[in-house]
């Protein structure tokens, strides 16, 4: 009787043992899922307190300039729960560059280079592992000390917001980078949630927008600036060298409008018919203009993307907003565009980026912030290798053009204010239309026979590129001769 009954008892206790089976394989598949799947999403929300913790629990590798300026660094601290915190000696100057590393996120050169920094990237993991050193990598950036205090101090004393980029043109190595107003980064690197989220919504709430990267996140009518594209695209067609002469009446009525463009000053450049080196050194926008009308809308676009226009992927490793040419004109807006304006739109990167196509006889070298990443032992795990970008223009547009810009600082030009004793500065000045006042801009490159630097200075609502913007170039490129 008792096996029966024993059996009768079995068939419940199976039910129940099939069912916990069945339960413990969906929560190994579940546990399994949660490691191989979601593990990266788990770690980066901002709700894990333990990673919040680990993360600040060894030190972050250092982000330094080629000549060892420290501008990122960890120091210990006596918090209980996280080891090290986040310095940055020098803060505002290089905010634009290095951004922050906070409890919650990463910015800038501390984002992109995240994976360095912490030790995290395969490549510097696994070196470290096998050299047993600290694995948080030291990224060297290609800044250069001299050249970013003359951008940030030549922009702040004008007291209006802006940005300034210098390049190498030989190489696209990034050598200033500054946007204004800027912020201190250290102001993020606090272990109190309190005082980050206050720290955070004051900057958020500033309308000057002290955390935009204008250098780089913001782009902006070039102004005469695009002339320089338009002179290149005329030298190329082989209808015009520096010597032909160009219709530059005081005004031109745009065709198919009753809208009237004139010159700065409303007067004729020269007699009417300048050559184009004349018109270029006036920057006259009549001539410009009639030019762009000449070129046609496809022409000048096609040359706008040779310049590096329209580019949405770019990366310096940050990411770089695009440059805009417009499309589907009329007449009417292809001869504004011709000179900077309507739509067209370009980074205080793309304006220095004009010039250092012409000063590398036409080789556009993509530009880059980080020199190499290397561990903490000095070995070398990663170096940018300067490469072309684009092919903007045959060498010989390059030489007439550089021959034009040279003009422009020298007497009678648009930016003497350049213009440095024994070098000869290649420049173009612009004063692009704005809603209220306009924005100072300026692109130069020097020296002109033999180039080691290109600049782009952009002054918002600073009028005059000439007169404001200038300056700001000439101080860039005396630091660093």
């Amino acid at each position: 009787m008792a096996g029966p009954r024993a059996g009768r008892m079995n068939v419940p206790l199976r039910g129940v043992a099939a069912v916990s089976g069945l339960m413990l394989f969906a929560l190994l598949g579940n546990v399994t899922y949660i490691q191989a799947f979601r593990y990266d999403a788990l770690t980066a929300d901002p709700r894990n307190n333990r990673t919040m913790i680990l993360r600040f629990d060894e030190p972050r590798g250092e982000v330094r300039l080629r000549d060892g300026t420290v501008v990122a660094a960890s120091e210990r601290v006596t918090d209980q729960r996280f080891g090290y915190r986040r310095v940055y000696p020098q803060g505002p100057l290089y905010a634009a560059a290095t951004g922050y590393a906070s409890l919650y996120r990463t910015t800038g050169i501390e984002g992109a280079e995240d994976a360095s920094l912490t030790g995290e990237d395969p490549r510097v993991r696994v070196r470290a592992l096998l050299k047993d050193i600290d694995r948080g990598a030291t990224v060297t950036l290609t800044l250069d000390s001299r050249a970013q205090k003359a951008a940030y101090d030549g922009l702040a004393a004008t007291g209006k917001r802006g940005a300034v980029v210098a390049l190498d043109p030989r190489t696209g190595a990034i050598l200033a980078m500054v946007s204004l107003p800027s912020y201190d980064p250290n102001g993020f690197a606090t272990f109190s949630a309190e005082e980050l989220a206050a720290y955070d919504r004051e900057l958020q709430r500033d309308p000057a927008r002290p955390l935009l990267n204008r250098a780089i996140g913001e782009n902006y009518p070039p102004g005469s600036t695009f002339k320089v594209i338009t002179a290149a695209a005329a030298l190329a067609s082989g209808d015009y060298d520096p010597e032909t002469e160009v219709r530059a009446p005081a005004r031109m009525k745009l065709p198919g409008t009753q809208t009237w463009l004139r010159n700065s000053g409303g007067a004729e450049c020269g007699d009417g018919t300048p050559a184009l080196l004349d018109a270029f050194v006036m920057s006259c926008n009549t001539a410009f203009a009639d030019l762009g009308l000449e070129l046609g809308e496809e022409e000048l676009s096609r040359w706008a993307s040779a310049f590096g226009f329209g580019d949405a992927g770019l990366k310096v490793p940050l990411a770089v907003a695009a440059s805009v040419y417009p499309t589907g004109l009329d007449r009417a807006q292809t001869a504004m565009s011709a000179i900077g304006q309507y739509d067209d739109r370009a980074t205080p990167l793309s304006i220095a980026m004009i010039s250092a196509a012409v000063a590398n006889g036409g080789s556009l070298m993509r530009p880059y912030l980080v020199d190499e990443v290397r561990l903490r032992d000095g070995a070398i795990v990663r170096s940018t290798d300067p490469a072309e970008y684009r092919d903007a223009m045959p060498a010989a547009v390059a030489d007439r053009l550089t021959e034009m810009m040279v003009a422009v600082t020298g007497p009678g030009g648009t930016g003497t204010a350049a213009a440095i004793p024994g070098v000869k500065v290649a420049a173009k000045t612009g004063t692009a239309e704005n809603e209220g006042s306009d924005h100072a801009i300026f692109t130069a490159f020097a020296p002109a026979d033999d180039p080691v630097v290109a600049v782009g200075v952009l002054v918002e609502h600073g009028g005059s590129g000439g007169r404001v913007a200038a300056p700001i170039a000439r101080a860039v490129i005396r630091a660093l001769l």
